[in-house]
């Protein structure tokens, strides 16, 4: 029993849960949860040297490519899929890869997370170089996708961090760090798309949320490079340049709509009384860093 993936244990806490009320269903899927969030906590350095090198590497003009398979991919990809709307960023700069391809997101594709194959084909497609931050995830971190993954990224000399629940994952020989999240044995035998899933999800948010704030995609804690695609996301454009200009609703929106809703360029247009040629001129001196603009701005009248 001992040589069982922690992960992979039964749970002594919800060993009743098929006999059990629904509300007690839910407390003891509850109570599993609320670990999550501790384990994470044991974490938080490793997870900031994980930002630092992702952030290192966008100022290099490098990606960050995450690979996995099943629950781990999709993960992957959804935290991907989330930054261009939510941080204004080319597609390529954060992607997501799951083994089996675009099905694979919707269908178990036999075999999948087995294949070294796959593993190098996937690689392969992305021409990835030293520049470029892979992010291989998986519950157990022993799948030979992950680990092929991995020993790729060595090879082109790319940074290699593992994200896994496992102490003793496989792949994390091959990584140059190493973010492990012991969340143990599952409500549900072996259904890592639980507590793993989370803990994953929450480490995945942590790494491009923070990697974003470093390079300078925020202004304080607002989205000031969030693309406006619908009409949620326009209001909110409307109100960050509200607060952070101190402006009143509709002048904000006004702005905003004369300027193809470029948030950063709509507050200096405001709050310095310039116009957008200026304000996007002002960004590109400072690398598209709001707060950069406005402290030198300040110091030089």
């Amino acid at each position: 029993m001992s040589d069982i993936i922690a992960t992979e244990k039964a749970n002594p806490n919800t060993t009743d849960i098929d006999i059990s009320s629904t509300l007690e269903i839910a407390k003891m899927i509850n109570n599993e949860d609320l670990k999550v969030a501790k384990e994470i906590s044991k974490n938080l350095d490793t997870i900031a040297q994980a930002i630092d090198i992702i952030s290192t590497n966008f100022e290099k003009g490098g990606r960050l490519l995450y690979f996995g398979a099943g629950t781990s991919g999709r993960l992957g990809v959804l935290d991907a899929s989330e930054c261009p709307p939510t941080f204004n960023t080319p597609s390529e700069m954060v992607q997501g890869t799951i083994a089996g391809g675009d099905r694979a997101l919707r269908y178990a594709i036999e075999g999948a997370e087995d294949s070294i194959e796959l593993a190098k084909e996937d690689f392969t497609r992305l021409n990835i170089n030293e520049n470029d931050t892979v992010v291989s995830i998986s519950a157990s971190g022993n799948a030979n996708y992950v680990t092929e993954i991995l020993k790729l990224a060595n090879q082109a000399r790319a940074k290699a961090i593992a994200i896994t629940c496992n102490k003793n994952a496989k792949m994390q020989e091959y990584a140059d760090l190493t973010v492990c999240i012991e969340t143990g044995a599952e409500a549900i035998t072996g259904s890592t798309r639980m507590k793993a899933g989370t803990a994953q999800k929450l480490v995945l948010n942590m790494l491009t949320t923070g990697a974003m704030v470093k390079t300078g995609k925020t202004y304080k804690n607002f989205m000031v490079d969030v693309k406006p695609t619908n009409i949620k996301l326009k209001d909110r454009a409307i109100r960050i340049v509200s607060e952070i200009a101190q402006t009143n609703y509709n002048t904000a929106k006004i702005t905003l709509e004369n300027n193809n809703f470029k948030v950063k360029e709509a507050i200096l247009q405001i709050k310095l009384n310039i116009n957008s040629d200026k304000a996007a001129a002002l960004l590109k001196e400072n690398n598209g860093v709001l707060r950069k603009v406005l402290e030198n701005y300040s110091s030089s009248i």
